[in-house]
């Protein structure tokens, strides 16, 4: 057990202005070599949107339900909130805490699976804030990946069966008892993949969903984990299929409808919004193809009490909730784990 003076909500960060989408972009991509023509197209995704990603509000609606539920359950802990690429940034929360008389802290990064992207680097950013901060920076511990935990796949249960009614009462081509389950997350390069159990940890969370929704429909739906998101120039390897290119297979092997659900997502930020929402709902439409898209748990009641669950567990010992079968990784990260991709020397559109 550990004792802890701060709660820290950790995440990607978004610009929350047209003119913040470049020098947005330009941070997410420093050091890769991405050309600037480049960023300027992956800029119209977010000027689709006016120019802002929703992921800061998003986040903003999940701490204001902490605030309740945190004394609600006796966690007297204040919070605070930073960002990878975007205000409010790291560095400058982690000097506001210090400034606070802050010295030890809890963090939840909004990513549930094991990663270099996901979990390591998030890791790295804290420790290079901490750094930038200098002498007083707080100590930092990152709560443990929630991928199988029920807060995190019950709310995906829920709203899966929600889109499946979706496709009845729409009268969706193949009606929701035809429809395969089509689960989604950010592609990585393989190089990645390899170096981590994010794979492995997609596929539990997945049958986690499709079982429990057959349990509770009678019907025993197809599913695949399929990917989205991919940013990485062709000639590297990154993991498939693409959802788009499986929605047209699908559909040539006759699958009329499909239920995409965005496992690999805490919030329906700006990927989920344009990847699915808008690419991926209009290559079914063009194919005649039944389309909906489930939710991802946001501020669901039983997400945000996860998170209690999992400040618990590191501060009473609590007793660990998790499903299915794959061992619970250890609250420590291992030193090696999670490697660095190998990084080509440019690479395609950036993650939003």
């Amino acid at each position: 057990m550990s004792s802890y003076d701060a709660f820290l909500l950790v995440s990607f960060g978004g610009p929350e202005h047209p003119d913040h989408v470049l020098p947005f972009l330009e941070n997410v991509t420093r050091g890769r070599g991405v050309p600037p023509e480049r960023l300027a197209v992956v800029a119209e995704h977010y000027h689709q949107f006016g120019g802002i990603s929703p992921i800061n509000g998003q986040n903003r609606a999940l701490l204001d339900e902490l605030r309740t539920s945190f004394p609600a359950r006796g966690l007297d802990l204040p919070l605070y909130w930073g960002n990878r690429n975007w205000d409010p940034l790291l560095p400058d929360v982690l000097g506001q805490m210090r400034d606070d008389g802050i010295e030890r802290a809890i963090a939840f990064v909004t990513s549930a699976f094991s990663s270099y992207s996901g979990c390591r680097q998030y890791r790295e950013n804290i420790e290079a804030a901490r750094e930038a901060v200098g002498e007083g920076a707080p100590v930092v511990d990152k709560l443990r990946v929630f991928y199988d935990h029920p807060g995190f796949i019950e709310p995906f249960v829920d709203s899966t069966l929600a889109a499946l009614t979706e496709l009845d009462s729409t009268g969706s081509p193949g009606g929701a008892e035809q429809a395969e389950l089509v689960f989604t997350a950010h592609s990585v390069p393989m190089s990645m993949a390899a170096g981590c159990d994010y794979e492995v940890q997609l596929q539990e969370a997945a049958r986690l969903v499709a079982e429990a929704v057959a349990a509770r429909t009678g019907v025993s739906h197809p599913w695949q984990v399929v990917y989205q998101s991919r940013s990485g120039p062709p000639q590297v390897p990154w993991l498939e299929p693409d959802v788009v290119d499986h929605l047209r297979q699908r559909n040539a092997e006759g699958v009329e409808a499909a239920v995409v659900v965005p496992v690999g997502f805490v919030s329906d930020h700006l990927e989920v919004q344009f990847d699915l929402d808008t690419e991926a709902r209009q290559a079914a439409e063009d194919l005649g193809m039944g389309f909906a898209r489930a939710a991802t748990p946001g501020t669901d009641a039983r997400f945000v009490t996860m998170i209690g669950d999992l400040v618990e567990e590191r501060t009473t010992g609590a007793a660990r909730a998790a499903l299915g079968t794959l061992e619970i990784k250890p609250d420590q990260c291992l030193v090696d784990c999670c490697a660095a991709p190998v990084r080509p020397a440019a690479s395609g559109r950036p993650p939003v």
